[in-house]
């Protein structure tokens, strides 16, 4: 086998006994050295001819970022319009302004059903309503841009959607009004507001497009790895996969060409299929990974969203005094799922946003790991958004891991100070360094697509806890530059039970690579956002960016 040294100005392990180097030798696809250009002599001694890339010379090696909450579906959403608050570049560079009015948005709708054929449903994704707060964003609201064919608009958070009337004629919702999260008006008649997944599903379903399971597609794959690859991510997670046949067909394919940016670990959905079911698949998976294809996670989801008022908080619940938010499957339920695929040794990823449900999945799992205590489990807690101290004391206790939607505190820190969660508990939204006090293993993440893949911005805002108008939201709670690289390097390898692999640039493990511009550890917290990735090295292979 050939073995390729490259050079760099410097190299960032995250490996404690060795942080720095400049020369990284790989054979095989693994790493199989890492020091100087005197130990890199040394070694060719004993493993024979070596082959030196100096491509890298002036620039600075990191271990290939891994983003522990995302979603494959980032790589289909550009086919259709977006309708975001902010600003946003796709995968091909376009930058799309964002719509900052309902005027502006009703224009957008317009201008896309002139494209397309007559009677086909427009797609709409990105919108926030809690940005619009006083404007009513109904059917009306929609029906007053486009009413001769069905809209769909999917918010930001992907928990609800708002519809015209077209849509609510063709999905019948005026016979289904039953279905919980169909929001009605005074009249008993759909608004055109649908929230979280049973009541979406009957959209998804009318329209025969679910964008849940577009990422069975083989191109949205690949899409989602190219996405990834050009903000550094060498490892991503899809965290809420379906693992239909279909799908489970197209991981397969497309991790195994040759030029297949990054490793994906995808996160089975428990909910809405029979539990006994979900395991037997889950463990019919895992024989079909392969080196970039990591099975045997499953994703729980508990509560909504924070920005769609769907999070369950605790008393003293919503600071505008809107009612508390919703469970995606009773609490018995949700106790029934985790209780069986602990039991049956499945590694969990359970999304709890408000700390309501995050008390309820402590509680569960306690109960759990009492029944049927296992080591090193590594069931991760999600967003964790407003957890609080004692909290932490327990996930701790439990042995959880932490996974901290970070960027929410960038797009939504000023609204949630402002109007949903107050002052007092925006001080402690997404509270990394709290985290780390208690030594609970800490991720960080973006949750792509609802904010854009980036791990060096989101690391960036976890150390400046600074809005999108520059106010500092909780400085109690900011940490490191090098605690922010290891939270979207090894600490996220951790909690994907990957570590062993992934996350550091040491002897054995996968020689997977992140090229920088500049040092990351040079400055503070306000550079991360300003560094470019230049390439990418999966397994040895360079991909420029």
């Amino acid at each position: 086998m050939t073995t390729t040294v490259f050079s760099a100005k410097k190299i960032i392990t995250m490996n404690p006994s060795l942080p720095e180097a400049t020369h990284i030798a790989v054979r095989d696809g693994r790493i199989l050295g890492v020091g100087t250009v005197e130990s890199m002599a040394d070694l060719a001694r004993h493993q024979g001819e070596m082959r030196h890339d100096d491509r890298f010379a002036d620039r600075v090696i990191m271990p290939g970022m891994v983003e522990g909450h995302s979603h494959a579906h980032e790589g289909a959403l550009w086919q259709y319009l977006y309708l975001g608050y902010y600003p946003r570049k796709d995968p091909r560079g376009q930058v799309w302004e964002g719509i900052r009015d309902i005027a502006a948005m009703q224009s957008r709708l317009r201008e896309a059903a002139a494209r397309l054929p007559a009677d086909e449903p427009i797609i709409a994704w990105g919108f926030d309503p809690i940005f619009f707060q006083g404007e009513s964003v109904d059917r009306h609201a929609l029906d007053a841009a486009v009413s001769d064919r069905p809209v769909v608009v999917v918010h930001l958070s992907f928990h609800a959607m708002t519809v015209n009337s077209a849509m609510i004629e063709r999905a019948g919702l005026d016979r289904h009004a039953d279905i919980e999260g169909i929001l009605l008006d005074d009249q008993g008649r759909p608004t055109g507001s649908i929230k979280e997944m049973a009541a979406m599903h009957a959209i998804h379903e009318s329209l025969g497009v679910s964008l849940f399971d577009i990422v069975s597609k083989p191109d949205t794959l690949r899409r989602f790895g190219e996405a990834a690859r050009l903000a550094g991510v060498t490892t991503a997670t899809d965290l809420f996969n379906p693992l239909t046949d279909e799908g489970i067909a197209s991981l397969i394919t497309v991790t195994e060409e040759e030029d297949f940016p990054i490793r994906i670990v995808p996160a089975m959905s428990t909910l809405g299929r029979p539990i006994d079911e979900g395991i037997e698949r889950l463990a019919a998976c895992r024989e079909k990974s392969n080196p970039r294809l990591h099975f045997g996670l499953a994703k729980v989801m508990t509560d909504g969203s924070m920005s769609a008022f769907t999070s369950r908080l605790k008393w003293p619940y919503y600071h505008n005094g809107l009612p508390n938010g919703a469970w995606n499957a009773t609490p018995e339920e949700l106790n029934r799922i985790v209780q069986a695929y602990h039991q049956a040794g499945v590694h969990l990823q359970i999304h709890t946003n408000g700390d309501e449900a995050v008390e309820l999945m402590l509680d569960t799992l306690q109960e759990a790991l009492e029944l049927w205590p296992r080591l090193d489990h590594r069931h991760t807690l999600h967003h964790c958004q407003v957890a609080d101290q004692a909290q932490m004391r327990r996930a701790k206790a439990l042995g959880l891991c932490m996974n901290l939607l970070t960027n929410h505190l960038y797009y939504w820190g000023d609204v949630h100070a402002d109007t949903v969660l107050g002052g007092e508990r925006a001080q402690r939204l997404n509270p990394a360094a709290s985290v780390l006090r208690h030594a609970v293993p800490l991720a960080i993440h973006s949750d792509a697509p609802v904010t854009p893949l980036g791990p060096l911005f989101t690391a960036h805002v976890a150390c400046t806890r600074k809005t999108a108008t520059g106010q500092l939201l909780g400085p109690f709670e900011r940490i490191s530059v090098p605690q922010a690289l290891e939270a979207i390097t090894l600490g996220a390898a951790y909690t994907l039970k990957l570590d062993h692999l992934i996350g550091s640039l040491e002897m054995g493990k996968y020689a997977d690579m992140a090229v920088l511009d500049r040092d990351p550890l040079a400055g503070d917290g306000e550079q991360l956002a300003k560094i470019e990735v230049v390439a990418t090295v999966l397994g040895g292979r360079v991909h420029e960016a």
